[in-house]
């Protein structure tokens, strides 16, 4: 069966960098700003990055390798399969309905050459698909918006959601979360001849871009409250804007921020570290299904076996000049 595209809505262009502790280090030497702290550097094993390891990593994913490691998923047994509801009901329609994005640099990319979408989040599910009914092709899209992927999960449109999904107390009301497996923090776009933000603290008086649905919004405000926000709907809206000068600078997660530097050389920087609260990404779930169980025993297996580590590098780690995969946070932390 092949993977289908149900789509519903266009999401914002989700990119991310690294899982754990985010690798700030790796992501300053890309872009040509400080260095980062040594605690922050540690955690992630990319206090060796260099600015010319980053300047020469390819932005090309690596097909064949990412297409090997996913064929080479495991496959779960029946008995695991039927302890599940929620695995077993994928299991007998015979696909997993994932909401997701097409439109992801690092994390959820559309190749139209071939019609395969790859990167670190898409061989997450499509790893978990291969898991579930023996074929990673078995997957159905359905597109969603940091707006919709609760509302998605609540009317039975997907399974589950891979979208760069933050875990926030307000979304375990509604939804449930496995993982998480990886965390990020928010950063600060702005236009490459853009010398007066160079820290949040410069944010003040300024206008920023924001996406709705994020977490954006909220850490901006308590972080850079002499600021003025302006929201957006996409990230495309929000550099747009960025681009045309209606907004000083852009915040969202630094995943998201890195993929937009490495698509467009020569047009954006990072401006200073990356701030505010440890954001972890989850797999959004319906609520208080056993799903979260089956999902996080998955993520512990392909964490456990290396696969994790092997997606990293394929996805992100050889795209960004990082020569070390990051330890995933603990997950049902």
């Amino acid at each position: 069966m092949k993977s289908i595209d149900n789509i519903v809505l266009s999401r914002r262009q989700a990119i991310t960098l690294a899982g754990g502790s985010i690798a700030t280090a790796g992501l300053l030497s890309l872009v040509g700003c400080g260095s980062t702290d040594d605690t922050t550097a540690a955690s992630t094993g990319s206090s060796d990055s260099s600015a010319d390891s980053a300047s020469s990593a390819s932005t090309e994913l690596d097909a064949d390798a990412y297409d090997q490691l996913i064929a080479g998923g495991k496959t779960a047994d029946d008995a695991t399969i039927q302890a599940s509801e929620w695995a077993k009901k994928v299991k007998d329609a015979g696909a997993l309905r994932v909401g997701g994005t097409r439109t992801s640099t690092l994390f959820s990319l559309l190749n139209e050459q071939d019609n395969k979408i790859r990167g670190f989040d898409a061989g997450l599910y499509q790893l978990l698909t291969r898991y579930i009914l023996g074929d990673e092709s078995k997957y159905e899209l359905t597109q969603v918006t940091s707006d919709t992927r609760e509302s998605v999960l609540q009317n039975d449109q997907v399974d589950t959601v891979f979208a760069t999904y933050s875990i926030t107390d307000d979304r375990k009301k509604v939804i449930s979360f496995a993982g998480p497996y990886f965390v990020a923090q928010q950063a600060i776009l702005v236009l490459k001849d853009n010398t007066d933000i160079n820290s949040v603290d410069d944010l003040d008086g300024k206008t920023v871009a924001v996406q709705s649905g994020s977490t954006g919004p909220s850490i901006v405000k308590k972080y850079a409250p002499k600021a003025t926000q302006q929201e957006f709907s996409t990230d495309e809206e929000a550099r747009q804007a960025l681009e045309q000068r209606r907004v000083d600078a852009y915040v969202i997660d630094n995943t998201l921020q890195m993929g937009s530097v490495v698509k467009n050389p020569g047009k954006y920087r990072i401006a200073g570290d990356t701030f505010g609260p440890d954001d972890p990404y989850g797999i959004g779930l319906p609520l208080n299904s056993d799903g979260v169980d089956f999902v996080n025993n998955f993520l512990k297996e392909i964490e456990d076996d290396g696969t994790w580590a092997q997606l990293w590098k394929i996805a992100i780690g050889d795209r960004t000049g990082l020569d070390k995969a990051p330890t995933p946070p603990t997950i049902g932390a």
